[in-house]
């Protein structure tokens, strides 16, 4: 029978093994397994869903944990109200006031006093409207053009939904996400150098260019940087910088939207548009409405607004961008309607239809 020596007990009892840790281990381990089999058995509560966006096959989508799909949280301070059908011989705004707004004096009054109270509330200005020393009371009268334009002239992007001033104020007599030229970012240094390599907001905070806006919003500056030929040295070929221009352009979309690339594109075909999904064609029309928000109306109110209202560096008007109205959003306000209950805000016409 095998005897332990006679130092074993004392070498024992000085270096005692201490199966704590082990232990530990051992049961860190099973519990994770049975919460695994659990999650298992019980279904992911953190299941993802892909939003196909695009033809089959060509993996056209966005993929989203549902857990972290929100309401937009700005939906609970949106007013609405029903119109009031006229039925013949109503006064009319611009018989009922003396400085009835242009574009609304063929509104009933009782109309144009409920779009005005709504606008009030939409905008956060309380006084808005009620007298020409307001420099807002001259604003809104572009915007509201602008509102007409955009649900008229732009109804494939902006869909059934429409829009009206709360798509972008949310109760805030200043938009967020609107942007500023900020261009040079790097003082001490000139040309191409001088537009990146600093985080700004309008590059997304990245050294991207921070001119991508100006040009592609603002200017009329086109997105072609995809040639199947390598080397092209044709005119107008596109350079290095205007690839990372458009690559911070891009990044702006996807933060905007708080979707990824193939939500638009095929990333294996960026150059092959029958290849991409729809929303690449409501892109490009987003961008055209855009560029006509900026120089045809924003840029007219430039001597209208006061000195803190303008940009900090080159005192030019406030623009719009995907933000403005998207605010982490694949549509804004959840694609709440915005205009069933305000026709007048549809058409450019004084014939408003209302049912």
């Amino acid at each position: 029978m095998f005897r332990k020596p006679d130092w074993y007990e004392e070498w024992a009892k000085a270096n005692p093994i201490r199966s704590s840790g082990p232990l530990v281990l051992l049961c860190t381990v099973g519990v994770a397994i049975i919460v695994a089999v659990g999650i298992i058995l019980m279904a992911n509560p953190w299941q993802t869903s892909t939003l196909q966006t695009g033809p089959r096959g060509l993996a056209l989508g966005v993929i989203k944990i549902d857990a972290n799909r929100t309401e937009d949280p700005t939906i609970a301070g949106y007013s609405s109200s029903e119109p009031i059908i006229p039925t013949g011989g109503e006064v009319l705004a611009r018989d009922a006031y003396e400085n009835a707004e242009e574009s609304l004096g063929h509104l009933t009054k009782d109309n144009y006093d409920r779009l005005v109270t709504a606008m009030r509330s939409w905008t956060g200005i309380e006084d808005l409207f009620a007298g020409e020393e307001n420099y807002q009371t001259v604003v809104a009268r572009m915007m509201i053009q602008m509102t007409q334009n955009i649900n008229e002239g732009y109804e494939e992007h902006v869909g059934g939904a429409g829009v009206n001033c709360y798509t972008c104020h949310r109760g805030q007599p200043v938009p967020s996400g609107i942007w500023f030229n900020n261009v040079p970012v790097n003082s001490n240094v000139s040309g191409w150098a001088a537009a990146q390599n600093r985080a700004t907001m309008n590059s997304e905070y990245t050294s991207l260019p921070s001119d991508a806006l100006e040009k592609y919003l603002n200017d009329y500056n086109v997105i072609r940087v995809h040639d199947l030929e390598s080397r092209v040295d044709n005119e107008g070929t596109a350079t290095i910088q205007d690839t990372e221009r458009t690559y911070s352009l891009m990044n702006h979309f996807s933060n905007s939207l708080n979707v990824n690339c193939t939500f638009c594109h095929n990333t294996r075909a960026f150059y092959d548009l029958e290849q991409s999904a729809p929303q690449l064609n409501q892109a490009q029309l987003a961008i055209g409405m855009i560029q006509e928000i900026n120089l045809d109306y924003l840029t007219q109110i430039e001597d209208v607004l006061p000195p803190h209202r303008l940009g900090p560096m080159h005192g030019d008007v406030p623009k719009v961008a995907c933000l403005t109205c998207h605010k982490g959003y694949s549509k804004p306000l959840n694609g709440l309607d915005m205009v069933s209950d305000w026709p007048e805000l549809t058409t450019t016409d004084d014939e408003v239809v209302y049912e």
